[in-house]
Parts: structure tokens; sequence; C-alpha cells
């Protein structure tokens, strides 16, 4: 029997997904300060979180790492599986069973499998491929797309969902250095993994009316990935989804 497959994205890059009854909290963000607004609903608070079989953290920002607010989540010994300089703060933050991953280096948590996969950002960072029975979720954090992501499908042989950034964030005083990837590039990706359903994140992402003039540039419209997956990976549905809304997918996979 194949285990159902449910995202629910909270907001930005923070999802649940839920393989079967095992579900994992990917880079939390529950709250916002200066600069920082994920400028879209946050579905869920952290103490209101399902029992976690485990979180995962591709890099230590604020908006993929908020440790402060998890804080709230009644388990502080659930496994967390995380980008190496992410360890201490996590530690320090009080939670007790972290675990640091290199690329290519998996860990299993009862019945789920997580590999950390290459990453590519402002600063180090992991991304995840979750395994569980029948099923595979790539988590792609905000890393940029290089050349070693590429390789994922030689690796992992199918994927049911990908979630990939799309907002091509830019750092305006570093001349306009990219450091996450576009919407034209994670349809790139997409075309490479051929994803069974790929679901866009960190796009509706803010620095605020002064921020965004000064320091970030963005593109906040999802449907630029849709329409670039349509074109590069026809194979490949997207699907937005708001925050709190959830994706079950029951069928069988194939391929």
């Amino acid at each position: 029997m194949t285990e159902p497959l449910t995202i629910t994205r909270i907001t930005h890059s923070c999802h649940l997904i839920q393989v079967g009854k095992l579900t994992v909290l990917t880079d939390p963000w529950f709250s916002e300060r200066a600069l920082y607004h994920p400028g879209e609903p946050v579905a869920m608070a952290p103490a209101d979180l399902p029992d976690l079989t485990a979180v995962v953290i591709s890099h230590h920002h604020y908006d993929h790492c908020d440790l402060t607010a998890l804080t709230a989540y009644r388990d502080k010994a659930v496994p967390m599986l995380v980008a190496g300089p992410v360890a201490a703060r996590a530690r320090k933050a009080g939670f007790t069973n972290v675990t640091a991953l290199d690329p290519w280096q998996s860990v299993t948590v009862q019945d789920l499998t997580i590999t950390a996969a290459p990453g590519e950002h402002a600063v180090p960072e992991v991304t995840f491929v979750i395994e569980g029975g029948s099923r595979a979720v790539y988590f792609a954090g905000d890393t940029k797309l290089i050349p070693e992501l590429l390789t994922l499908p030689s690796r992992f042989p199918r994927f049911d969902v990908a979630l990939l950034p799309v907002n091509g964030l830019r750092i305006r005083p570093q001349l306009n250095k990219q450091v996450v990837m576009n919407a034209e590039q994670a349809a790139e990706l997409t075309a490479s993994l051929r994803p069974h359903l790929t679901v866009p994140h960190h796009y509706a992402f803010t620095s605020g009316m002064l921020g965004d003039r000064l320091l970030t540039k963005t593109d906040r419209d999802p449907r630029h990935f849709s329409e670039a997956a349509s074109r590069l990976a026809p194979g490949s549905p997207v699907r937005i989804l708001q925050p709190g809304q959830p994706l079950t997918l029951t069928d069988a996979p194939t391929g």
C-alpha cells in the first residue's frame, strides 16, 4: 500500500511534509522582525504543530531558522537535521537531538531516510531529500541552481514532490548579487528532477518598503515559475499552495 503524502506550506519555505503518519518540518519561520517579513500569513504557531518526526534546517538565516520561536514547540528532543553552522545555535536554543549533515550524508529517523544534498547560498547551506516507503520529496531551501543539483536524478530514481525557491533574490548593495534561484532556473531544475508535482516557495518575502528599495530585489509572483515550468518541464505540473493549504497525494508513484 502506498503511503499518503501531504504537503502543507506554513509560510515562505516552512512546510509540513507528512509521509503516512510521520511528519517533517522544514526551515521553521514563525515570527518577523525589521527587514524580514513573510509577506503572507503564517498558517500555524509552533505550539500548534503536530507531533514532529524531525525538523530539517537548510541554513542559519533567520527566515529559515527561527529557533527562538520554535522553542515554543513542546518537544526539545525532536531530531533536528541541519546545516553545520546551525547545530550550535540549535543546541544553545535548548534542542537536544541535533545532527549536522554534509552533502550526501543520510540519517534514518523512524521509517524515514533523510539525506542532505548540496546547496549554495550567501551562507553555507544544504538541501534535503526526504524518503519514506515509496515516497520521496526534495526540499531545496533557498539555494541557487548549481550543477550538483542536476545530479540528483542519478542518485534518486524518482521524486513525488519538489519544493523549490523561485524568487531569484538579489542583494542590491552587492551589485545585485543573486543568492537564490529564479523562476527560469527553478524550472530548469524541475525539468531535471521530473517530479510528479512541483510546489514553489520563497517568493512572498519582503524586506519592507525601504528594504525592498535599498537592500533586496525579488520576484514575488510564483506564476512566473508556473509559466517557465510549463515550457521547460511540461510533464511536471505546478501547484501554488497558500499558507495552511494542504496538498495530499494518494496515488501510487510511477516511473
